[in-house]
Protein backbone atom coordinates (compact mmCIF):
# COMPACT_ATOMS: atom_id res chain seq x y z
CA UNK A 1 0.00 0.00 0.00
CA UNK A 2 2.63 2.26 0.74
CA UNK A 3 4.23 2.18 -2.71
CA UNK A 4 1.08 2.77 -4.43
CA UNK A 5 0.68 5.81 -1.90
CA UNK A 6 4.13 6.80 -3.31
CA UNK A 7 2.84 6.79 -6.72
CA UNK A 8 -0.37 8.98 -6.17
CA UNK A 9 2.03 10.94 -4.32
CA UNK A 10 4.38 11.52 -7.60
CA UNK A 11 0.74 13.61 -9.16
CA UNK A 12 1.27 16.00 -6.87
CA UNK A 13 3.32 18.89 -8.09
CA UNK A 14 5.24 21.64 -6.29
CA UNK A 15 4.42 24.56 -8.88
CA UNK A 16 6.76 26.87 -7.76
CA UNK A 17 9.58 23.88 -9.48
CA UNK A 18 6.99 21.77 -11.19
CA UNK A 19 8.27 18.89 -9.97
CA UNK A 20 6.39 16.25 -7.95
CA UNK A 21 6.70 15.90 -4.13
CA UNK A 22 7.96 12.78 -3.90
CA UNK A 23 11.13 13.27 -6.43
CA UNK A 24 12.01 16.76 -4.77
CA UNK A 25 12.80 14.42 -1.13
CA UNK A 26 9.76 16.36 0.85
CA UNK A 27 8.05 13.24 1.42
CA UNK A 28 9.66 11.45 4.30
CA UNK A 29 7.62 8.58 5.25
CA UNK A 30 4.03 7.36 4.81
CA UNK A 31 2.35 4.63 7.21
CA UNK A 32 -0.74 2.92 6.82
CA UNK A 33 -2.46 1.07 9.51
CA UNK A 34 -6.00 -0.53 8.57
CA UNK A 35 -7.39 2.65 7.13
CA UNK A 36 -5.28 5.41 8.23
CA UNK A 37 -2.81 6.64 6.00
CA UNK A 38 0.31 9.38 7.44
CA UNK A 39 1.92 11.04 5.53
CA UNK A 40 5.06 12.90 7.20
CA UNK A 41 6.35 15.35 4.70
CA UNK A 42 8.43 18.62 5.02
CA UNK A 43 8.81 21.33 2.26
CA UNK A 44 11.62 22.91 0.55
CA UNK A 45 11.05 26.52 2.92
CA UNK A 46 9.64 27.52 5.84
CA UNK A 47 7.97 30.43 3.98
CA UNK A 48 6.80 28.34 1.61
CA UNK A 49 3.31 30.57 -0.10
CA UNK A 50 1.94 27.22 -1.54
CA UNK A 51 2.57 24.63 1.56
CA UNK A 52 -1.16 24.41 2.32
CA UNK A 53 -2.46 23.62 -0.75
CA UNK A 54 0.57 21.12 -1.64
CA UNK A 55 -0.07 19.45 1.36
CA UNK A 56 -4.11 19.25 0.33
CA UNK A 57 -3.51 18.34 -2.70
CA UNK A 58 -1.54 15.34 -1.06
CA UNK A 59 -4.72 13.87 1.48
CA UNK A 60 -6.58 15.06 -1.30
CA UNK A 61 -5.36 12.51 -4.30
CA UNK A 62 -5.01 9.64 -1.74
CA UNK A 63 -8.37 10.31 -0.96
CA UNK A 64 -9.76 10.20 -4.16
CA UNK A 65 -7.76 7.05 -5.19
CA UNK A 66 -8.15 5.03 -2.03
CA UNK A 67 -11.81 4.33 -0.91
CA UNK A 68 -12.68 4.72 2.71
CA UNK A 69 -9.22 5.97 3.96
CA UNK A 70 -8.39 8.70 6.47
CA UNK A 71 -5.17 10.79 5.72
CA UNK A 72 -3.19 12.89 8.16
CA UNK A 73 -0.72 14.73 6.41
CA UNK A 74 2.19 15.84 9.07
CA UNK A 75 4.74 19.08 8.56
CA UNK A 76 7.63 18.18 10.00
CA UNK A 77 10.61 20.41 9.71
CA UNK A 78 13.47 18.28 11.16
CA UNK A 79 15.40 16.82 9.58
CA UNK A 80 15.48 20.06 7.30
CA UNK A 81 15.10 19.40 3.55
CA UNK A 82 18.23 20.39 1.61
CA UNK A 83 18.55 19.42 -2.47
CA UNK A 84 20.22 16.53 -1.57
CA UNK A 85 16.87 14.95 -1.06
CA UNK A 86 16.28 15.48 -4.41
CA UNK A 87 15.79 12.17 -6.65
CA UNK A 88 18.04 11.28 -9.58
CA UNK A 89 15.01 11.47 -11.85
CA UNK A 90 14.08 14.91 -9.70
CA UNK A 91 17.50 16.25 -10.32
CA UNK A 92 17.29 15.37 -14.12
CA UNK A 93 13.95 17.04 -14.03
CA UNK A 94 14.65 20.60 -12.84
CA UNK A 95 18.13 20.37 -15.08
CA UNK A 96 20.38 19.57 -12.40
Amino acid sequence: MEDKIYELLKTVIDPEVDVNIVDLGLVYDIKVEGNKVEVVMTLSTRGCPLGDTIMENAAHVIKANIKDVEVDVQLVWEPAWTPDLISPEGKAMLGM
